[in-house]
């Protein structure tokens, strides 16, 4: 593999949002994973590390080590919605599966809640889309919405917090 397909394919791991791609020709294995801390999302390449590329077969090694100094990074996005401090009496309504999280049932509709709203059980609060179906999330509680965790459009992971709820 040469370093401008490594380069292209460290873009196509940044804008798909994928956690990890791995790739592999011949001989030559590249694996691209994405760590993040923060808004600003970061993959570093690095040669003959399981954290961020893993290589075998000269080419890719020799690509690999031209590309450890190589940062690439996303534009900042939209800032991440304030989380309210770790407070015992709030609920968090979780992803129960990775996909694209939305606040509304089409675009230019109105968010199924807003933060300040009373949501009863069985509320949809959101649509999580994943593998192209539609997947309605439903609040288990009576509460108010403290927190919206998660912008319209993000990708979000398996357990990650979406809605902060203060039950009634």
């Amino acid at each position: 593999m040469t370093l401008e397909e490594i380069k292209q394919l460290v873009q196509v791991v940044l804008e798909s949002g994928v956690a990890e791609l791995e790739v592999a020709r011949g001989e030559n294995r590249v694996r691209i994973r994405r760590y993040v801390e923060s808004p600003v999302r970061e993959v570093i390449v690095q040669p003959n590390s399981a954290m961020a590329v893993a290589s075998t077969g000269p080419a890719a090694v020799n690509a690999a080590t031209e590309t450890a100094a190589t940062e690439a990074k996303l534009p900042a996005r939209e800032a991440k919605p304030e989380q309210p401090a770790e407070q015992e009496n709030l609920v968090y309504v979780k992803s129960p599966i990775v996909g694209t999280f939305y606040e509304a049932p089409s675009p230019g509709a109105a968010p199924f809640v807003n933060v300040g709203d009373r949501v009863r059980p069985g509320q949809v609060l959101c649509i999580i889309e994943s593998m192209k179906l539609m997947n309605e999330i439903e609040s288990d509680t009576a509460g108010v919405i403290v927190a919206k965790l998660v912008q319209n459009g993000s990708p979000v992971e398996y357990g990650e917090a979406l809605f902060a709820i203060r039950p009634d």
